[in-house]
């Protein structure tokens, strides 16, 4: 079975942290990011958190972006996922990118459904991984 969605994980280090901190900029930025993608938009949230920080969704009829903000880190954290093949998700991240003038970026990308022609293992917590090392498992 083919992938049900793709699921980018953005990590933004070094942004501009006034755009980070400012709720009508971030809104702007991730709408236009989800049209850039060809995404056609359902509901806008975004809230501004006091003193410093933004979340925010933009729920796509092929599923969702995301934006947490860090101004004081200059960091934020996105998550686009679409689902279909109609839209590319990767335009919203080259915008995202741009838009928050990221100095450097890193992106992963899961694939998401029931994939049951691969094998998967779920992924272990780093807990697991160090009990793992004195049990011998």
């Amino acid at each position: 079975m083919e992938a049900l969605g793709r699921h980018l994980l953005l990590e933004l280090y070094d942004c501009n942290p006034e755009a980070l901190d400012d709720v009508d900029e971030i809104t702007n930025t991730m709408t236009q990011a989800a049209l850039a993608s060809g995404a056609t938009i359902l509901k806008i949230e975004f809230h501004k958190f006091a003193p410093i920080g933004v979340s925010g969704m933009i729920i796509i009829a092929e599923s969702h972006l995301s934006i947490h903000t860090w101004p004081e880190y200059k960091y934020a954290a996105c998550d686009v996922f679409t689902c279909g093949d109609k839209i590319d998700p990767y335009l919203a991240v080259d915008y995202l990118v741009s838009r928050l003038d990221a100095k450097s970026s890193s992106i992963i990308e899961m694939k998401r459904g029931i994939l049951r022609d691969q094998k998967y293992q779920p992924l272990k917590h780093k807990q697991d991984i160090e009990q793992e090392g004195t049990t011998g498992v």
